[in-house]
């Protein structure tokens, strides 16, 4: 995961028995050198510790909204600004519906609203949650917003239930992010490529472009080439 290098990665931990997951995720982001800023929702307390997310961030844990020691800071502007990306893990139902009603109560919600960032979503609920119609139409609406949703998974739940609604794996989600820093730096490196060759007609230059990326046999680019990066060119 060697995009995550010196990337900033605000992580909302919101309240739910997968929370504890979510120490395992910081780790994992740590581990491969992103920098990481933390919001517990208050929820969240109940379930994982201001002080085991700070020993792992390595950072300060923020939650409240209005906080008298950081008054002149304004933490929802500042933190969404700071980041290169967002994400919530685990993201409720109540966080999902809260995010596509736009309700700003507490400081996750406010910070993302005020973001102008990327918005990752790896949600965790019972199976009865997840498929309720409400949740169904929260996600659309969030996916409108261009917000991304990791998972979730399907097995065994926490409530001895089973079904979908697992919060996706540690790994699966830091591979997510990791994939969303390198399609970001393979659209940067082409418009950075094509404004090389300003008078090359661009159907010419693309068909450089990918006959540079066959040559060099480098497969898991061109793949991104063909899937993701056409579309956004």
């Amino acid at each position: 995961m060697k995009n995550l290098l010196n990337k900033k990665i605000l992580f909302i931990i919101c309240g739910g028995i997968s929370a504890y997951k979510s120490l395992e995720t910081i780790r994992l982001f740590k581990k491969n050198g992103a920098e990481i800023k933390t919001i517990l929702t208050n929820s969240a307390k109940e379930f994982v510790t201001p002080l085991s997310v700070a020993s792992l961030s390595q950072g300060k844990v923020y939650s409240e909204l209005f906080s008298i020691e950081n008054e002149t800071e304004m933490d929802h502007i500042t933190l969404s600004r700071w980041a290169d990306v967002i994400l919530i893990a685990p993201a409720t139902a109540n966080t999902i519906s809260k995010l596509a009603q736009g309700t700003t109560d507490d400081l996750a919600s406010t910070v993302v609203l005020a973001s102008d960032k990327n918005i990752y979503l790896a949600p965790a609920m019972n199976v009865r949650m997840w498929e309720h119609q409400s949740t169904k139409q929260n996600l659309n609406k969030l996916k409108n917003f261009d917000y991304k949703i990791i998972g979730p998974e399907i097995g065994d739940m926490a409530c001895g239930e089973y079904g979908e609604g697992k919060m996706s794996d540690p790994s699966t989600i830091a591979t997510e992010i990791d994939s969303f820093f390198l399609k970001q730096k393979i659209i940067k490196d082409l418009k950075h490529w094509l404004q090389q060759v300003p008078q090359m007609n661009i159907s010419i230059q693309l068909d450089l472009l990918l006959i540079n990326l066959v040559v060099n046999k480098d497969m898991q680019l061109l793949n991104l080439y063909l899937e993701k990066v056409l579309i956004q060119l």
